[in-house]
């Protein structure tokens, strides 16, 4: 399926060119704007794979978009002729996942856009392996918990608080201190 994207430049002639590239590259852009708050009303209508959104517009700026899209499944790539470090902050702050500095030729965009709208099979794989683990030691730390409150007649935040001082004084994991909980190793 074609990535579907919206651009947003108050330059007609970037518009115009950015449209070419993407379009010759199979995207389908399905928006264009020239202002910042009609890009905004438009992504969030069009529900677009990808925006990508100059820095400076009239009506809202690129970055003032990027942080009204946030938590969308919009990915937002700002395109700018600046690259000043404050400018970057505020873009990654915004939940922007790349910008491009202008004047850029398709060679340059065309597989950065691929990179970030295509995750590796790794990438994924490697999320959802972070996703499992993050839950396994939530329920880990949960099940520890519950021991010490049990064993120790604490209340849940002592409990929990034990484990993340013997955690922080052994520099290990909680998940670590919580599976010494549970074998009965612990002693802290």
């Amino acid at each position: 399926m074609d990535k579907r994207v919206v651009i947003a430049d108050d330059e007609s002639i970037i518009r115009l060119d950015l449209k070419e590239i993407l379009e010759g590259d199979g995207y389908l852009v399905v928006g264009e704007a020239a202002r910042g708050d009609d890009a905004l009303t438009m992504i969030r209508d069009l529900r677009p794979d990808l925006a990508l959104l100059d820095v400076k517009m009239p009506g809202l700026d690129g970055i003032e978009v990027a942080k009204a899209l946030k938590g969308s499944n919009t990915v937002v790539v700002l395109l700018t002729a600046f690259s000043q470090r404050s400018l970057i902050e505020s873009a990654r702050d915004a939940g922007v996942v790349a910008y491009l500095v202008k004047p850029f030729r398709s060679s340059e965009i065309l597989p950065k856009l691929a990179a970030i709208l295509s995750p590796t099979a790794e990438e994924r794989d490697a999320e959802v392996s972070q996703v499992e683990d993050k839950i396994e030691t939530r329920e880990i730390v949960q099940r520890a918990k519950e021991m010490l409150m049990q064993e120790r007649g604490l209340d849940e935040p002592a409990a929990f608080e034990i484990i993340q001082q013997s955690a922080m004084r052994g520099r290990t994991r909680m998940r670590d201190i919580a599976q010494q909980i549970l074998k009965g190793e612990f002693v802290g």
